[in-house]
């Protein structure tokens, strides 16, 4: 197998290009095909040179963003207190997800769902968590200790399948071990910020929705919650310009690592080499197109070096 021919095999199976040339001649000789080492890292090099490459549709990772709100449960309790003993049993009915809404970070639609007209959630998730598999990475604000197991623990009792984990981006713990906000608190964040601020609410929407089941107050929640997840992307979009990157498009889009993560362009500059205790290189990049840092090895800045 000659070098063009390893070039048009590259051209149409986009994601060996992120092998070196050791290991794709290791792969072509499992395929029959013999050649070199040397014949693959020139075949490697020139494809992402030439810009041959069939280009992905997607151009940067498919980010969700979401938030539930749930009902109180109703128990049995023999008088008021701060500090009631609960047990299983005394519960009549458990809380439930009134609502789910969520939006893709390219677009400006929010969507959402709802419990149906017997508060039943199952078919609320049956529609959300099939759009949570299709994200790259999902995003949410204290979703880590609240939305996501909500929703695990409610689709294991409908018995409806979800993926066993996600690449899940909290804002909560991103703003409480990375900042010093007065309050990490979404509201209090998006105040700080300047970035606008939650719908207000109180019990008495709860208890209209749960209790009274008014179809207005459950209009009303929905709007909240869509509110709460315009709020977190603006969040998300602020505090990510001191974060490095939760994922990137390069490997997404089947091409190079040594590329931006957030767009899989090769427009990125070197802001600042550093090593590590134990002498590791470390590379800080800065993608130009968006502004946001990322980290890359001495080995991938120097590949990406001998593509320039």
């Amino acid at each position: 197998m000659n070098k063009e021919e390893i070039k048009d095999f590259l051209r149409s199976k986009r994601g060996y290009l992120k092998e070196g040339g050791k290991r794709l001649r290791r792969i072509l000789l499992k395929k029959g095909f013999e050649t070199t080492i040397s014949q693959c890292k020139e075949a490697i090099r020139e494809v992402i040179q030439e810009g041959n490459v069939v280009p992905s549709t997607k151009t940067s990772p498919k980010v969700l963003f979401y938030d539930i709100e749930v009902s109180y449960g109703l128990a049995k309790a023999w008088r008021p207190g701060y500090k009631l003993r609960l047990t299983y049993d005394d519960f009549i009915v458990h809380p439930r997800i009134i609502c789910i809404s969520y939006k893709w970070n390219d677009s400006e639609e929010v969507h959402s769902v709802r419990w149906d007209s017997n508060q039943d959630d199952k078919n609320l998730l049956e529609l959300f968590i099939p759009e949570l598999n299709k994200a790259d990475f999902i995003v949410g604000h204290n979703a880590d200790r609240f939305d996501l197991p909500w929703i695990r623990t409610r689709a294991l009792l409908h018995e409806i399948d979800m993926h066993p984990k996600y690449a899940s981006v909290d804002t909560y713990k991103v703003a409480k071990y990375n900042f010093n906000f007065p309050s990490n608190k979404l509201n209090d964040i998006g105040l700080y910020l300047g970035l606008g601020e939650k719908l207000p609410s109180g019990i008495k929407l709860w208890d209209d929705v749960v209790l009274k089941q008014n179809p207005e107050a459950l209009e009303k929640m929905i709007a909240y919650c869509n509110q709460d997840v315009i709020l977190l992307e603006k969040v998300y979009n602020s505090l990510k310009k001191m974060m490095l990157n939760q994922n990137h498009a390069g490997v997404i889009n089947g091409t190079v690592k040594q590329v931006s993560p957030y767009t899989g362009s090769k427009n990125i500059e070197l802001v600042k080499t550093t090593t590590t205790k134990a002498g590791t290189v470390k590379r800080l990049m800065k993608c130009k197109d968006t502004n946001e840092y990322f980290e890359m090895s001495n080995t991938d800045y120097n590949k990406y070096l001998n593509t320039l």
